[in-house]
């Protein structure tokens, strides 16, 4: 069974003349442990299908499941628990809370579902040292440059117990080591048994994903295997 499944899904904002698809019958599955790129242009529904993969939008048309349960069925507090409980979300602004330190922000779901501050603090603390940011653990979002921001928000995405990761643009604000830091951090989720969905400009860190789906105008065009990862060509070969 996939962990996340999109079939026949589309998108509609507007009505009549003004009406746009910004995701035309686009059906899209991702298994445990596979980490999905997307690509395409601008404009080409990138985004959009990851609002509505993560339950933040209703498809017009089409259904949504994860690990089998369809969206449509849920209510809205079940789909607040599941986001905040299974689903990690990497927005392009980061969505950060100004009030909390990166160690808060990062430790908050876990808090939430039920983890003891001090217990919470400590994981998210271990989640910030292997993206090298232990040393502004007690820095406000405010005292943190845009690509320390974007990395407290991909440790809050990762940390706990989640199932599903959905990242829009995570290395759009970083250089290419901490880019590569990023993505060795998704992957190493993904080998825990998380699947993830990553939106990137980049192609050299699609190269790391099992799968590249290329949108535009809002449908599927392309679904293409890359070349072996860098992280793959790490790996010792096998003794023969």
């Amino acid at each position: 069974m996939s962990l996340l499944e999109l079939r026949s899904v589309t998108k509609v904002y507007g009505d009549g003349p003004n009406q746009v698809r910004a995701i035309d019958n686009v059906s899209l599955s991702v298994d445990r442990g596979a980490l999905v790129a997307v690509m395409g242009p601008s404009g080409s529904g990138k985004s959009t299908l990851l609002t509505i993969a993560g339950s933040l939008e209703i498809p017009s048309e089409g259904e949504v499941l994860i690990e089998g349960v369809s969206l449509a069925t849920m209510s809205s507090n079940d789909k607040a628990r599941l986001r905040r409980r299974r689903v990690g979300y990497v927005f392009q602004d980061f969505n950060l809370l100004p009030g909390l330190t990166a160690a808060e922000n990062v430790s908050l779901p876990l808090e939430l579902d039920g983890t003891s501050s001090r217990k919470a603090r400590a994981t998210g603390i271990d989640v910030l040292e292997e993206l090298g940011l232990a040393d502004r653990a007690d820095h406000f979002p405010d005292q943190l440059s845009g690509g320390e921001r974007q990395r407290v928000a991909i440790a809050r995405a990762v940390v706990g117990e989640r199932h599903l990761v959905l990242a829009d643009e995570p290395s759009g604000a970083l250089d290419s080591v901490n880019g590569e830091a990023v993505m060795r951090m998704i992957l190493g989720a993904c080998k825990r048994g998380v699947a993830a969905v990553v939106v990137t400009h980049d192609a050299q860190l699609a190269a790391w994903a099992e799968r590249v789906v290329f949108l535009r105008d809002g449908r599927v065009v392309d679904q293409t295997v890359p070349p072996p990862s860098p992280e793959s060509l790490l790996e010792p070969s096998p003794q023969r």
